[in-house]
């Protein structure tokens, strides 16, 4: 069993959350192999990361050596049969239990080593739901990453009853090296943040609707008086 580091992920998608948790790890030292449908995503994908790390570079964030170095760990593919190597598999498709239970089954049959971890980007799917489809539901786990994944430091994991306290340790060094801060969230629906965050937007939206108050002073009332950077409705508007 592989207890130390992973030298060697999968990332499968590379839309906004899958290019962004695979800049993580290549800027992290980690080879990473990325995984799309079609060769028009492959190039999408590839160009989204490449805008992201020359912003990195721009911003002095990154150095053109660092930059070059990433570049150099990450690797592109159509085939989820060339996951085979890998000792971690992050899934970052569309939040679609069908598109997702088609991969996780796919990532089942093609990683070889039955200690691999196989990880779901999901924000709403029950992870116990998708690691009943593999034949290693010890060895599935949620790992919820946050947008912008470059830039935001939590990482939700979520345990399923199925999921093996060996797989939660290694996921959980996996987020460190990832320089990501860890929490532990329980598998029902919207984990811990999404939980308390969905009905307090709604709360926000509801005071606006009856008139009991402003919006500008709803988000200074909480950026002033509980410290959030943002407000719900700037939040709310930010993310439409």
């Amino acid at each position: 069993m592989d207890s130390g580091p992973v030298t060697r992920l999968g990332v499968v998608g590379c839309g906004l959350m899958g290019s962004g948790i695979a800049e993580v790890a290549a800027r992290s030292g980690i080879d990473v192999r990325v995984a799309e449908a079609t060769p028009d995503a492959i190039a999408a994908g590839r160009s989204r990361l490449l805008a992201s790390l020359d912003r990195g570079l721009r911003s002095d964030k990154l150095s053109e050596e660092q930059r070059d170095r990433a570049l150099a760990r990450l690797s592109f593919t159509g085939d989820l049969g060339d996951m085979a190597d890998r000792q971690f598999v992050i899934e970052a498709v569309a939040e679609n239990r069908d598109i997702k239970t088609d991969v996780l089954r796919a990532l089942d049959r093609a990683v070889e080593d039955p200690a691999a971890v196989l990880a779901t980007n999901t924000s709403s799917i029950p992870i116990v739901d998708l690691a009943v489809v593999t034949e290693r539901p010890a060895r599935v786990i949620g790992m919820h990453f946050f947008n912008p994944v470059p830039v935001q430091r939590l990482v939700e994991l979520i345990p399923s009853l199925t999921t093996s306290a060996d797989t939660l340790r290694r996921t959980r060094g996996l987020a460190g090296q990832l320089g990501k801060r860890a929490i532990e969230a329980p598998d029902r629906s919207g984990f811990v943040v999404n939980a308390l965050l969905v009905p307090y937007l709604l709360s926000a939206v509801r005071m606006v609707e009856s008139g009991s108050a402003r919006p500008d002073d709803i988000d200074r009332g909480m950026e002033l008086g509980c410290a959030h950077p943002m407000g719900p409705l700037r939040r709310l508007s930010a993310t439409v």
